[in-house]
């Protein structure tokens, strides 16, 4: 998938997290990470991260996520919402991404 616009998904509710894409025009995933429990669990956050966008192809991209707590399945939704979104794509295989 290729990103065609900003593609934005999440609340700031606790338990949820923000998530906002946007195009790196540089190469790589560049993630910028705000979060009430980044010093426990910032690491799994930012891997959970890279590896969604990851399975959907995503390689230069620029991340913002703020988050509230959110659960690795709850921060994984996010960011393919916000991939299909910023993609403008229809076809959503959500059955078959890990």
């Amino acid at each position: 998938m290729k990103l065609i616009d900003v593609g934005i998904s999440g609340t700031f509710e606790s338990s949820d997290i923000m998530i906002t894409l946007e195009r790196n025009t540089q190469k790589g995933i560049i993630i910028n990470l705000k979060s009430t429990v980044k010093e426990q669990f910032g690491k799994q956050i930012v891997k959970v991260i890279e590896e969604t966008l990851k399975e959907t192809g995503m390689t230069d991209v620029i991340v913002y996520a703020n988050d509230k707590g959110a659960l690795d399945c709850t921060i994984k939704a996010r960011i393919l919402t916000a991939v299909y979104r910023a993609s403008r794509s229809t076809e959503y295989v959500w059955g078959d991404v890990k």
